[in-house]
């Protein structure tokens, strides 16, 4: 799909607007009314999610107050190791590159895309955050909509930091909860494997799941501890 849109792109800009133009204003309001629908799906999505994650802590512990307590003690040092991650990326790596690259300075940037960052927190989606990330980036960082409206959806399906990161830790945390020693190879195995996998994974929540079937059964580990 990733390939046929470049190519279509590429071909349609080569054509004289006057025989394209049609193509071009239908793809545009095609891409608004995409947009506004992940808006108003996103308004209600905090309620689904919370339902989604009660029922599954419901199916795990059932009535039992104590048991629903272990699985979030037990979640605790894995999230927290996630979390500590994703921070580094967006409050340590990303300035630095925004700072090496551009004029823009830490306090600017943040102020900027705060809005973006926070929706993404709250969606775990790449894919519901784009309106928002295409604003933030056009509207208060000053980029040209010509270069985000290009750049920034191709970077929400094939480059998921933040997927590599969360399947590369979870599959460490599956094999250390079954008592699973890891050498330093299939260690730098996942690495590898995780990366690629975030590349295939669709820009939406808990799509890394998948993949990570991919992660596991390259280092010898059972996927159905998933």
């Amino acid at each position: 799909i990733i390939f046929f849109a470049i190519f279509f792109g590429i071909v349609t800009v080569s054509l004289p607007y006057e025989k394209v133009g049609t193509v071009i204003k239908f793809v545009h309001g095609m891409n608004d009314i995409f947009i506004k629908m992940v808006d108003y799906i996103m308004q209600v999505a905090p309620y689904f999610v919370f339902a989604l994650m009660a029922g599954k802590v419901s199916e795990l512990a059932g009535d039992d107050l104590n048991a629903v307590f272990e699985i979030f003690k037990g979640l605790a040092s894995y999230s927290g190791t996630v979390i500590l991650g994703l921070g580094f990326m967006v409050f340590v790596l990303y300035p630095l590159v925004v700072k090496s690259v551009t004029k823009i300075g830490y306090s600017e940037f943040f102020k900027g895309m705060g809005p973006a960052q926070l929706l993404a927190f709250s969606t775990s989606s790449s894919a519901a955050t784009l309106p928002v990330t295409m604003e933030c980036v056009t509207d208060n960082l000053g980029v040209k909509e010509e270069v985000s409206s290009f750049v920034l959806p191709i970077g929400a399906t094939v480059n998921m930091d933040g997927t590599s990161l969360y399947q590369g830790v979870a599959v460490v945390f599956l094999a250390q909860f079954h008592m699973i020693d890891l050498s330093l190879a299939q260690q730098l195995t996942i690495i590898l494997t995780a990366t690629l996998a975030s590349i295939g994974s669709a820009a939406i929540p808990s799509a890394g799941l998948i993949m990570m079937v991919v992660v596991l059964q390259s280092v010898g580990l059972n996927p159905a501890w998933i």
